[in-house]
């Protein structure tokens, strides 16, 4: 018995937050200056929140809306960290299925809905949701029926194709002055593309981090939200009686699927 293909749709939500990051060119390459906020430039700014991010032990990541370009609107809910450990959701969009996953070192959990199997396993997913009951899929982190997902549940890689890619920078970067989101003092750096708007808000005040990424015209309208920057990931884990062995549901086949 083989299992659904779990790697393919996590793939695209994590292209997806990458190309929401990088591909802005708004979170720049170069050295972090420790002026304040207000005198730097906007590329200074960009800069520095792009070190910031880099330097960051562990966050909360949030992505919701439509990156355009034929892609399904989806929602990312991540707490991930550089020591293999991640909890949240992710949630394909147009009832199409949300997964659970909790990561804990060389362990993760996964818990696909029911939209999830009907929609993405439509070959026999029925029968793995029934077996499974509402309970988690537990395997190794290594696991190759899940490397995608549990590769793109992982801050180190998630950094590394930010720092791969900040050298983009086509369009001109403009500071506004600053503001607020939430209770939090921001300063916003907009850049155009063609009919796409690019804003970035960083943190006025403490560490320079993005605290927000809004993606919006030409057919793109999505938001990427970043917090609780070096505040530890859960450690809670589903308990065994809420889990079942991923080779006894899905077979020990090690191709990836």
């Amino acid at each position: 018995m083989t299992g659904p293909h779990l790697g393919a749709r996590p793939a695209a939500w994590a292209a997806a937050i990458v190309l929401s990051v990088t591909g802005s060119g708004l979170v720049g390459g170069g050295v972090a200056h420790a002026e304040d906020i207000d005198t730097l430039t906007a590329q200074q700014i960009a800069d520095r929140s792009r070190d910031a991010l880099l330097g960051a032990h562990s966050m909360h990541l949030r992505t919701k809306g439509d990156l355009g370009r034929g892609r399904t609107p989806m929602s990312v809910d991540l707490t991930l960290d550089r020591d293999d450990n991640c909890t949240g959701s992710v949630d394909l969009g147009n009832s199409q299925g949300s997964v659970r996953i909790v990561k804990r070192g060389d362990e993760v959990w996964i818990k696909p809905d029911a939209d999830f199997w009907k929609n993405q396993v439509p070959d026999g997913g029925q029968a793995f949701a029934a077996i499974l009951n509402g309970r988690y899929m537990k395997a190794s982190a290594d696991d190759p029926r899940l490397l995608t997902l549990t590769k793109a549940c992982d801050l180190d890689t998630f950094q590394k194709l930010v720092s791969d890619n900040a050298d983009n920078d086509h369009g001109t970067l403009n500071k506004a002055a600053r503001t607020t989101l939430g209770k939090a003092p921001v300063v916003p750096l907009t850049r155009m593309r063609g009919e796409t708007t690019l804003r970035l808000y960083v943190a006025a005040t403490g560490k320079p981090y993005p605290l927000r990424l809004t993606v919006q015209g030409g057919g793109a309208d999505a938001t990427v939200d970043f917090s609780a920057f070096d505040k530890p990931v859960p450690t809670s884990t589903p308990p065994p009686d809420d889990t079942f062995d991923i080779n006894a549901l899905l077979g020990r086949s090690t191709g990836t699927v």
